[in-house]
């Protein structure tokens, strides 16, 4: 499969700032087994990678990085002990510079998220 300079432009931001080399992952899927919040998201874990490998930048508009709790259960999983948490903080970072908030205070009441998740987040949202 041969990338264009756009879809390597992605690839190469998530691994510099996940510290992560994406093609490691051969989207075994154990990850997304792990996950215990796979329920509230729309990409699975291993979706993820498997977007941020073929460069869809449509994975800055995905849910999933912002409900990772980055809890690890992921990377204990993953037979190539990649750093799944890692670049789901990478992608919220990029999308953080392009000043997309996935997380509306209001509707945080309503859904039904694990306390763990919350936590995590608002940890991320404050520096």
């Amino acid at each position: 499969m041969q990338l264009n300079n756009a879809d390597r432009e992605l690839i190469d931001k998530i691994e510099e700032l996940s510290g992560e080399n994406v093609f490691s992952c051969y989207q075994c899927g154990k990850c997304s087994a792990g996950c215990p919040f796979t329920e509230e998201m729309d990409l699975l874990p291993n979706q993820v990678i498997r977007k941020v490998q073929m460069g869809d930048v449509s994975v800055l508009q995905s849910e999933t990085p912002w409900i990772c709790a980055s809890c690890l259960s992921c990377e204990v999983d993953c037979p190539k002990g990649n750093n799944v948490p890692a670049i789901m903080e990478a992608i919220r970072e990029i999308s953080l510079r392009e000043n997309v908030d996935k997380v509306e205070l209001k509707d945080l009441k309503t859904r039904g998220l694990p306390e763990i998740a919350l936590v995590s987040n608002f940890r991320k949202k404050t520096s």
